[in-house]
């Protein structure tokens, strides 16, 4: 029976944009700001380029395939008779989301409860966030129509306040121009250009929500205009968010106060120069993206999911579907990011969600190298984007191994872990 095909280009805008602009901006200034300064705006949009090349071959791949399976199908269609491979990209694949999933819930949480006596209470902070997870997991279960409604809503609410934010945060800095350049020229003399495109690939997890578009191939109108349309336009609308917010932060939030609430730098600044009003603000604007890409991830990433375990990779249970729903995945998925909540912190998610995702879209890159005749893809473009990609990830490993060699370890074993379960459904399923 064929799935109605409920989502139109706004709907696939409002899917990619709320999987991108999530715990992105909120989580990553605080970071960006204390390895680069002055210089945090430019590295964060950095990230957009990578994440434009990145996306360069999931849209040529999604057009070719047009498998809802998405990342995993690319490389198992690719590369047929590597069923290990396809086990391990699955696999990296899904629990990337789950990472991120962990990450928005998180920052929602620390933001939501920024204002209460509790609010560094890290038990609450947890138990907050696993709960705004079911709640979305909920809503996913009940319907994709309903789903791409609260989508909409939530997605073009946040927009319309990520903009009011950005301009209150410029309209009331102190820093003029000048000063700016002086802090730039300050921050250029200490700062280190493999610091800048460390800090890019660390950001690389806020924009990685571009491939849910894919996920819901099978539920959209036009996929040969939607997806490159939404994808694209995602980015660039994110990027030009990321900057904007990035650079009003900068010019209007003394440094040190975005490097002390690192969880939830930017409505403690905000707090400070616009008053209570400013914060409640900022606040809400953090709901309101947080919200929107858990409720955007859980629905591409649940699809993915479900088509991994139709192939047997994956507990077969997960594969059901109960109108068109993956049911069992969505909730497979929400109980192990809660999981992942409830174990690890803010920086740990980050970044292992980062390495998942440069890792995977590299592979992608890869794939797409291959079939570059057959997806009518640029050679050139192509190369740009799997040496941009190879790059961001020995980086990041590299400032892991330098800043905190134990937290590396930790995402090693976590990888270990992970490559057990899929060699072990590799070998097993077939």
């Amino acid at each position: 029976m064929t799935s109605p095909k409920n989502l139109g280009f706004k709907e696939l805008l409002a899917i990619a944009i709320g999987g991108m602009v999530g715990g992105g901006i909120f989580t990553i200034l605080g970071i960006s700001v204390s390895m680069v300064g002055a210089f945090a705006p430019f590295a964060i949009a950095l990230g957009g380029v990578v994440a434009w090349f990145a996306a360069y071959s999931y849209v040529k791949l999604g057009l070719y395939y047009k498998d809802e399976g998405a990342t995993y199908a690319f490389f198992k269609r690719t590369y047929p008779s590597s069923q290990m491979a396809a086990s391990f990209i699955g696999w990296y694949t899904i629990f990337g989301y789950i990472s991120t999933l962990a990450l928005y819930a998180y920052t929602f949480s620390s933001y939501g409860i920024s204002d209460f006596s509790f609010g560094n209470n890290e038990a609450v902070r947890k138990l907050v966030a696993i709960g705004i997870i079911w709640l979305f997991t909920l809503i996913n279960l009940w319907s994709v129509k309903d789903m791409g409604k609260v989508e909409d809503v939530l997605v073009y609410a946040k927009l319309l306040i990520l903009f009011i934010i950005s301009v209150a945060l410029i309209s009331f800095a102190e820093t003029d121009i000048h000063t700016f350049e002086s802090m730039m020229i300050k921050d250029f003399k200490v700062t280190p250009l493999i610091t800048i495109l460390i800090v890019s690939s660390i950001t690389f997890v806020a924009y990685e929500g571009f491939q849910l578009v894919i996920n819901a191939v099978n539920e959209m109108e036009n996929p040969d205009i939607n997806i490159p349309k939404a994808i694209y336009s995602a980015i660039i609308l994110v990027a030009l968010i990321y900057f904007i917010i990035a650079l009003g932060a900068v010019l209007a939030i003394p440094a040190e106060d975005l490097i002390k609430n690192k969880e939830y730098a930017l409505a403690a600044g905000a707090n400070n120069i616009m008053g209570d009003i400013g914060g409640t603000l900022v606040v809400f604007g953090a709901i309101l993206a947080t919200s929107s890409a858990i409720n955007g991830t859980l629905f591409g990433s649940s699809r993915q999911m479900a088509r991994i375990a139709d192939d047997g990779y994956l507990p077969l249970i997960i594969s059901q579907r109960k109108d068109g729903i993956p049911k069992t995945a969505i909730m497979f998925m929400a109980a192990i990011a809660s999981l992942l909540i409830a174990m690890g912190g803010l920086r740990l998610i980050l970044e292992f969600g980062s390495i998942t995702f440069l890792l995977v879209s590299l592979l992608m890159a890869v794939a797409n190298f291959k079939m570059r005749h057959k997806t009518d893809s640029s050679t050139f473009i192509t190369i740009i984007a799997i040496l941009g990609l190879l790059m961001g990830t020995v980086l990041i490993l590299y400032y892991e191994f330098l800043s905190n060699p134990e937290q590396l370890l930790f995402i090693v074993i976590l990888y270990a872990i992970l490559s057990l379960g899929a060699w072990g459904y590799a070998r097993i399923g077939h």
